[in-house]
């Protein structure tokens, strides 16, 4: 993925792209909001719950993960766990080559986004095919996903369309419903084919040692009739303590994705076919993945390990509006991303260090989360330790705040400057005498200065 400053991303992103995910997002999220203010007397309580047993989980993962790696085993699936990407990789490849298996449907799972998966697997010879359309169409165009819920809210149907021609799935054709046929066609034949069926988890309940996914397309579904193999990609966050917790949380996800009430398809997995079952895969592997979870779990940001990947957050931020996903160089844009790439990192964090920034801290990620994240909060710790660390992605673009202390802390330089901060009414952007401030003010539209008034309006109002 290219290494771009955000902001040089957001003024190179085409108009018409910017105006599709702008609209898109929109108006799922105002879908959202009416939807859970018409159903709910009071859904901020729902999201404070919701908030109160992810935390939970994560207070408690050192006695949660053995208890439900006890009931998976029960149940009949196979344990496994990954400390890196490259682990959960070579986890997975293992169980392929134990098998002779050569090909894989993949249901959509940001962990194996997360991890380049596919890449990993294409390199030692294994074709995994992404069977959620859009992945498919991000595979099939060697891009990236720019969205969390929706991969492709970058492409309009025109660029499908010549994809779709391009890879022999037919002549152009912009119809939507063509395009979803075609590709209908294309993966029926690869679910027969594939030896693996890989999927995620959006929940698994510790209580019953049951993964939870809930799709639209019924593709996840398909990926496990028949393979003979289920191998399941899970983030070692993703626990919940019991199935009545589920109740909760899938109500708040499926509105808060895609202003749904439920998604079409939800799907409880106990483990692998039983002996009186006619059909369904043999065996199930569950891959507990922590690449660097563990980290996040240290740091002051744990709360970040909430977040059941719904995209609320990106459908209503100003910037993901105006930047879209690919701007944050990662595979988790928005405010949740500018959280979580950063700690994910590593040692790599001065890297994706400007990522905190890219955010106007106006509160309404937090508002919607419906784990009720505090991102505003998290984004500031995040800047605070890109600042200490003396990161210099942290740095840029940002005036130096020296002459502001100095400014603030002396009354008569305070009202010098205000009395000569009316000079920037007048003053062109370019003759700003501070570099730092003039390329600040270059982007952004500043209302007239105003300094002053305050205290000629208290004077008068004292002599009335």
């Amino acid at each position: 993925m290219a290494s771009q400053p955000i902001d040089q991303a957001a003024a190179t992103l085409p108009a018409d792209k910017r105006a599709s995910v702008y609209q898109s997002t929109k108006a799922t999220h105002e879908k959202r909001t009416k939807l859970l203010f018409d159903q709910f007397n009071d859904p901020d309580l729902l999201r404070r719950r919701a908030g109160e047993i992810k935390q939970h989980v994560i207070e408690n993962l050192d006695t949660l993960l053995p208890a439900v790696e006890a009931k998976l085993k029960a149940n009949g699936a196979q344990v496994h766990w990954a400390s890196t990407g490259d682990d959960a990789c070579a986890a997975v490849l293992r169980i392929m080559q134990a098998r002779g298996a050569k090909k894989m449907v993949k249901a959509k799972t940001m962990v194996s986004e997360e991890i380049e998966l596919a890449h990993y697997l294409e390199k030692h010879g294994i074709e995994a095919l992404e069977t959620d359309l859009g992945e498919f169409i991000v595979q099939i165009d060697q891009d990236h996903p720019s969205h969390i819920v929706r991969p492709i809210i970058h492409k309009n149907r025109r660029e499908i369309a010549t994809s779709f021609e391009r890879e022999g799935l037919g002549a152009y054709n912009d119809d939507p419903e063509t395009i979803t046929r075609r590709a209908r066609q294309f993966l029926r034949h690869k679910y027969l084919q594939a030896d693996v069926g890989l999927t995620g988890a959006n929940f698994v309940s510790v209580e019953s040692g049951r993964l939870v996914l809930v799709t639209n397309e019924g593709n996840s579904r398909f990926s496990l009739a028949a393979p003979k193999v289920h191998i399941a990609l899970v983030g070692i966050e993703k626990l919940v303590p019991r199935d009545r917790d589920l109740g909760v949380l899938l109500n708040l996800l499926a509105r808060s994705a895609t202003a749904q009430q439920l998604t079409v398809y939800t799907e409880f997995i106990s483990g692998p076919k039983h002996a009186t079952q006619p059909d369904g895969p043999e065996e199930m592997h569950v891959i507990f993945v922590d690449n660097g979870r563990t980290d996040v779990l240290a740091s002051e940001c744990r709360e970040i390990l909430r977040c059941i990947r719904c995209g609320a957050c990106l459908n209503v931020c100003p910037i993901y509006r105006q930047a879209s996903g690919h701007a944050y160089r990662s595979v988790y844009p928005g405010p949740v991303g500018a959280v979580l790439s950063p700690l994910l990192a590593g040692k790599k964090f001065p890297e994706l260090a400007d990522l905190p920034k890219a955010s106007s801290l106006c509160g309404a990620c937090n508002e919607v989360c419906p784990v009720n994240i505090p991102i505003p909060d998290l984004l500031l710790r995040l800047r605070e330790k890109g600042k200490r660390e003396g990161a210099p992605l942290a740095a840029v673009g940002t005036p130096p705040m020296g002459a502001w202390a100095l400014m603030a802390s002396q009354p008569t330089a305070w009202k010098a400057a205000l009395f000569g901060g009316k000079a920037l009414n007048y003053l062109p952007t370019k003759l700003i005498p501070v570099p730092a401030l003039r390329a600040w003010e270059e982007k952004r539209a500043l209302p007239a200065w105003r300094g002053g008034e305050f205290r000629k309006w208290m004077k008068q109002r004292r002599k009335s």
